[in-house]
């Protein structure tokens, strides 16, 4: 049984007109396109946002860990605090505030200002793919619920193949502030699209509580679930948080072919999205102990082939794929072990993804400022992948001995 059949899922009300609910999921999903590209986009101008602001790339790292820390704090937090509001204003606002602070970065006048701008357009990620996932399975028909939930979430995964590689280019042609100019436009549109194409029926949403939402956190295996994506699904972030300079300085990649190499990565994470999908279908334990090997062993082989475009390239390609294939189980597993507070469970897979961005931004910033070099973080990033594996492993055993 699926989490999406669980008898305490959300009862499904199916809009009346297939096109209603085909126009709804699509303005779901292009929210989820701008949170995606806000989210990657940073890492591929940081050496044009700490030439800009006047800070060292791994000082200017930093502002990539204060959008993570934003998603792991405002995930839970939001999703307990709203768990009486009518969903359809509570997407309006989280994505009114996302557009605002995207507007503040576009706008700081300095690093610190900057920081402040992305830890609060980060508050609001977890939440709103936590409640547009729960919004798309209500308007469907029960049989394709998990379509539209897959729907929704592919606005995040196409953000890496056209958002970021668009936003980026943009920073490197009119200056780093153009990108998030971009992610605001895209936020007012995802506005304006929720408005008219949302339907109001999402009042008959089933709603929760506080109490309830945060009911989820006295289980240990919720935690589990949790630690394996912040450690595992680090090293990922590691690689990808300087990815710009590894790319040119190391394997002796044009700049401008640098958005090239970003599309490239992204092609990677759909893929691997796709077939993380397909293996949690069959095991959700054997597809995570799979895709984080995978992504322990790429990294790995990282650290050499780096220092060839080619090589470099197809590297990136299968780091994007191998990490990306975590998050479908993860999802799944949160969702499994959180039991009734389903929405909390939905928007903790992100802090957990998010705070593996900060931890991997972090740990990457650390060993090239210690002076290993721009193929370090990969290194280290096999060495975050393994502590995954023992935490999963931790968490397999726990729940054999309490079945017993």
């Amino acid at each position: 049984m699926t989490v999406l059949e669980r008898p305490d899922a959300p009862t499904s009300r199916v809009a009346p007109d297939p096109a209603v609910r085909a126009l709804a999921v699509i303005a779901l999903a292009v929210g989820g396109f701008g949170i995606g590209t806000t989210e990657f986009v940073a890492m591929g101008l940081l050496p044009d946002i700490a030439a800009g602001l006047g800070v060292t790339e791994p000082i200017a790292g930093r502002v990539i860990s204060a959008y993570a820390l934003g998603v792991v704090v405002g995930a839970p937090v939001i999703t307990a605090l709203t768990a009486r509001m009518v969903r359809k204003t509570l997407l309006l606002t989280l994505m009114a505030v996302f557009t605002l602070a995207n507007l503040a970065s576009v706008l700081a006048p300095s690093y610190e200002a900057l920081l402040a701008a992305r830890f609060v357009a980060g508050l609001p990620h977890g939440a709103y793919f936590g409640v547009a996932a729960l919004a798309a399975g209500h308007l469907m028909e029960p049989r394709q619920r998990a379509k539209a939930v897959a729907h929704v979430m592919s606005g995040l995964t196409i953000a890496t193949v056209a958002g970021v590689p668009m936003a980026s280019w943009l920073g490197q042609t009119l200056g780093w502030r153009s990108a998030f100019a971009l992610v605001v436009v895209i936020g007012a549109a995802t506005l304006v699209a929720l408005w008219f194409w949302l339907p109001a029926r999402l009042k008959d949403m089933r709603v929760t509580s506080p109490l309830t939402e945060l009911g989820a956190l006295k289980h240990a295996q919720v935690w589990l679930a949790l630690l394996v994506g912040m450690v595992g699904f680090g090293g990922m972030f590691a690689v990808y948080t300087y990815v710009s300079t590894t790319l040119t300085d190391v394997a002796g990649l044009p700049r401008a072919l640098v958005p090239v190499g970003l599309m490239i990565f992204g092609v990677g994470m759909v893929i691997g999205n796709l077939v993380g999908g397909r293996l949690a279908d069959f095991s959700v334990i054997r597809a995570l102990y799979l895709s984080i090997t995978a992504l322990g062993v790429v990294l790995a082989v990282f650290v050499a082939a780096a220092h060839n475009p080619v090589t470099a390239l197809i590297g990136l390609f299968c780091i994007g794929a191998a990490g990306s294939a975590i998050a479908p189980a993860l999802q799944i597993r949160l969702m499994d072990v959180a039991r009734g507070a389903q929405t909390l469970a939905a928007a903790l897979n992100h802090s957990a993804l998010n705070v593996a961005n900060a931890t991997g931004a972090w740990v990457g910033g650390m060993v090239i400022a210690a002076g290993y070099g721009y193929t370090a973080p990969a290194a280290a990033g096999a060495l975050l992948a393994a502590a995954g594996l023992i935490v999963l492993t931790g968490s397999v055993l726990l729940q054999r001995r309490q079945s017993r």
